[in-house]
């Protein structure tokens, strides 16, 4: 568990991946009540975030804003190179399962890319076509590779997986009937088969075709305490700004929902933050 699958059909030119989790999904969803519709929808996108995810060659961060008007507020997963993911789900507890276009109404998909080689972060923005996670990424990525993908998510309180599959240029020059065959083969698996080891699962699926199957990645969930990075954006703000929040308030209280974690902070803070260099006594 808590990794991604590669394969490659050898006589299709169609690759694919599979990506488990466990442990990973499961910190992600801890402590944060979650209801079922909530988990299927953060699960089903942490499974793609991976995906997509895996495919970054230099150091950088994929985030992943799905947002509308509908009562899903807000589905967020971001990862970077080393397949480190954390995420965040605004959805009512009670909320029954529904078609994408009924949770968010009028939303939309943001992609956006930040490397360190390049000047501002990429973006792309696109409505949320598709009734499922699964039919909202096959658009974007059709629309954004031109190139066919299928996916088959699932998510529960304890896995989230998915299998992807992609036709490469060569394939129908290979095999004019194999595309449509590996869709249709893929399309019999269940949400419990998803959870099967790599070797067996592609074995069941794709018994009588030639599947040459990679070493895994892991994958993490990566939501490390950041203390340092939350004083230095008190000291941006100013000791003025500070100080007038600690007399209304008598603290300062920030709250890190992307990873489910606050930092108080007492008058003490003023000291720590905008004290006066020491004089030096010659």
């Amino acid at each position: 568990m808590d990794s991604i699958h590669r394969f490659l059909f050898e006589h299709l030119d169609i690759r694919g991946a599979l990506v488990q989790l466990g442990p990973a999904w499961r910190q992600m969803q801890a402590e944060r009540g979650y209801g079922d519709t909530a988990r299927a929808l953060l699960g089903e996108l942490m499974a793609v975030a991976t995906i997509i995810g895996s495919t970054l060659k230099t150091p950088g961060r994929l985030t992943f804003h799905l947002r509308g008007h509908g009562p899903v507020r807000l589905l967020l997963v971001d990862c970077d190179e080393q397949l480190r993911l954390r995420g965040l789900a605004k959805v009512p507890p009670d909320l029954p399962a529904a078609p994408i276009p009924e949770l968010f109404g009028d939303g939309q998909l943001a992609l956006t890319l930040d490397t360190n080689t390049a000047h501002q972060p990429y973006q792309s923005i696109v409505p949320l076509d598709g009734n499922t996670i699964a039919a909202v990424f096959e658009h974007y990525l059709m629309q954004s590779e031109q190139t066919p993908s299928r996916l088959w998510l699932m998510a529960d309180a304890g896995h989230a997986c998915g299998l992807f599959l992609q036709k490469l240029p060569d394939a129908d020059r290979r095999d004019p009937d194999g595309w449509n065959r590996v869709q249709q083969l893929a399309a019999t698996v269940t949400a419990a088969e998803l959870t099967l080891p790599a070797e067996t699962l592609l074995t069941r699926l794709f018994a009588e075709e030639d599947v040459r199957l990679f070493e895994p990645r892991s994958v993490t969930y990566h939501c490390p305490r950041d203390e340092a990075k939350v004083l230095e954006m008190l000291r941006s703000l100013g000791r003025t700004e500070v100080a007038a929040t600690l007399a209304e308030q008598g603290e300062i209280l920030i709250n890190d929902d992307i990873c489910n974690q606050e930092y108080r902070f007492g008058p003490e803070v003023i000291e720590l933050l905008f004290a006066s260099p020491p004089r030096t006594l010659h």
